[in-house]
């Protein structure tokens, strides 16, 4: 089982058709996969891994360790189930940025987020189109569902796994699917931990230097009903050499109803009919907080309970 490497630049030659078909096959099967070629240059990346390395140093790193000294975690003996052993910082983009306000960060560095998150956001809407090619939507369609009034929200966690004594009893991150859209990922190149779950096996996301690793969340799970999945995937800490992980979320807006495209159901009619809920993205995103290490199907579960409640408008298009 290979993992699904897809190169973006032959989307413009005559491996077109192959490419997609390749990108097809890993949204049915894995709901991951790893992008080269995808646009953003290889300089750029590396000056971003420079300096969020460097702020780990100076502003994390101290503090990350004071909370294990904190906590007596160097010495656990039984699992940890309830934390996990990863340092971050959480930046918002859309509806509108906050890297003005986090603390602790040069200039420089806000800067060079911008326009990275710049960069992702049109990448992510690239891959959403490239989506709907493959689904047979019209070009758009999941850039407009995920819209809401105010347009998507897009955010980044810019997360460093710390060298861990006790790996076997304290997970990097704890087991889940993503809730959101579409995850875009730049991740360690040399310090591995990220795996999935496919056919019950645990499988590592490999670190290849220069890629943008790509998963798929529950929504986009819920407008494909259920031909796309998102995948369970979890961070597994390292004896030695922190991890970088930095994760764009591009997420439906708060207000954006979510529901099976009537595209894939019609089409579907036959041998199954909407198995999905329908819910505004904010609603589901309350029930996620409380539930995130838990599987995903109550949760859709529990947002068919509240559809029945509620008699949701129709689907704002602007």
């Amino acid at each position: 089982m290979e993992f699904p490497v897809i190169n973006l630049g032959k989307l413009n030659g005559e491996e077109r058709a192959a490419t997609m078909a390749k990108i097809k096959d890993a949204c049915e099967n894995w709901g991951f996969f790893e992008l080269l070629n995808h646009g953003i240059e290889p300089e750029f990346m590396d000056t971003v891994e420079r300096m969020t390395k460097g702020h780990y140093r100076k502003c994390m790193e101290q503090r990350f360790k004071e909370m294990v000294a904190s906590k007596g975690l160097e010495g656990v003996q039984t699992e940890i189930k309830d934390m996990d052993w990863e340092s971050t910082l959480f930046l918002r983009h859309l509806p509108e940025s906050n890297i003005a306000q986090v603390p602790d960060l040069d200039d420089e560095y806000r800067k060079v987020m911008k326009e990275f998150a710049a960069k992702l956001e049109k990448l992510a809407e690239e891959l959403l189109d490239l989506l709907c090619e493959n689904l047979g939507l019209e070009k758009g369609y999941l850039k407009k569902a995920f819209y809401g009034s105010r347009g998507p929200n897009f955010g980044t966690k810019v997360s460093n796994y710390p060298p861990c004594p006790k790996p076997d009893l304290i997970k990097g991150l704890r087991a889940h699917t993503d809730a959101g859209g579409i995850i875009l990922l730049f991740q360690d190149d040399k310090v591995s931990g990220l795996q999935l779950l496919k056919d019950g096996q645990w499988i590592d996301v490999p670190p290849m230097r220069h890629s943008i690793v790509i998963n798929l969340g529950d929504q986009l799970e819920v407008i494909t009903n259920g031909k796309y999945k998102s995948v369970e995937h979890r961070v597994v800490a390292q004896t030695d050499g922190t991890r970088m992980s930095i994760a764009s979320f591009y997420n439906p807006g708060n207000d954006a109803v979510i529901y099976p495209a009537p595209a894939l159901v019609e089409k579907e009619a036959e041998e199954k009919k909407q198995v999905y809920p329908k819910f505004v993205f904010e609603d589901y995103m309350k029930l996620y907080a409380g539930l995130k290490f838990q599987p995903k199907e109550p949760r859709f579960e529990a947002m068919k309970a509240v559809e029945s409640n509620a008699n949701l408008g129709p689907i704002a298009t602007a």
